[in-house]
């Protein structure tokens, strides 16, 4: 069985898998940013043409980008965002091929998607915000899609899945809980000198997107809003979708008998 632990930023899906990774220790963990057979966030997905051309221009590096490199067919897959270098250059060259945040066209998106899902030999995972997250983020934010668009494409996924051994665990968060969590992490992730760097960022992510501009959404206010909808619609997708492959639990107040139900 695969665990996709899935809720909006701040739910608690950490500590859920770091829960789960201990009941089931022979299962593989996976973070954003490792190298996955179905998730692609923080990693580049490089033609073969542009993977060597960027260990050519990055030749101080070339034993790290080997080393967090996998090949899948003619493209090469780089966890650049687990590579330590004091050279922000890199990170901004191998950011261009990330597939999120409409970086490549939707027919081509939904190409790179469904034949890593398809391809994936179902191999025990417990994984966080592989399934949802990234994906809808992208579809919301930047291609700006309608709910029952994004529906469809998760109807293909579904498809592509087929009979694979899933459960998705989704932490459910309360509207008022959704803020308290954000304002928790502004105050938590900041740098040495107490600038909340985090938010800025995240900010800066989500009042330009074409999403966040056309509904005139900013700033905090903005964020939460966007995470209501967007947990609104996940939990539909589940219960249109996956009925029988997902549990909700509440998010930071479920306990040891809520976890027992992931199991059953």
């Amino acid at each position: 069985m695969t665990y996709f632990v899935e809720g909006i930023q701040g739910s608690g899906k950490s500590t859920l898998v770091k829960l789960l990774s201990e009941k089931w220790p022979d299962h593989k963990v996976l973070e954003e940013g490792d190298y996955s057979p179905v998730e692609l966030a923080w990693c580049a997905y490089m033609g073969m043409e542009d993977y060597q051309a960027a260990i050519e221009k990055h030749p101080s590096l070339k034993p790290e980008i080997e080393a967090k490199t996998h090949f899948e067919d003619d493209h090469a897959v780089v966890c650049y965002t687990k590579i330590r270098t004091d050279d922000r250059g890199f990170y901004q060259a191998l950011e261009r091929y990330e597939i999120y945040n409409n970086r490549v066209s939707f027919e081509r998106f939904k190409e790179i998607v469904l034949k890593r899902y398809g391809s994936w030999d179902g191999a025990p995972l417990i994984t966080e915000c592989a399934l949802f997250q990234n994906i809808v983020e992208d579809m919301i934010l930047f291609r700006d899609m309608p709910d029952e668009a994004i529906i469809d494409f998760y109807r293909d996924i579904k498809n592509a899945i087929g009979d694979k051994q899933i459960h998705i665990a989704y932490l459910k968060a309360e509207p008022d809980d959704i803020r308290r969590n954000l304002e928790t992490a502004r105050q938590t992730r900041v740098d040495d000198k107490g600038n909340e760097v985090w938010f800025s960022m995240l900010c800066d992510y989500f009042n330009n997107s074409p999403y966040a501009v056309r509904c005139s959404l900013k700033g905090e206010d903005g964020l939460v809003r966007h995470w209501i909808h967007r947990q609104d619609l996940e939990l539909r997708i589940c219960e249109e979708l996956f009925p029988d492959r997902c549990t909700v639990l509440p998010s930071k107040s479920y306990g040891e008998k809520d976890i027992d139900k992931l199991f059953e």
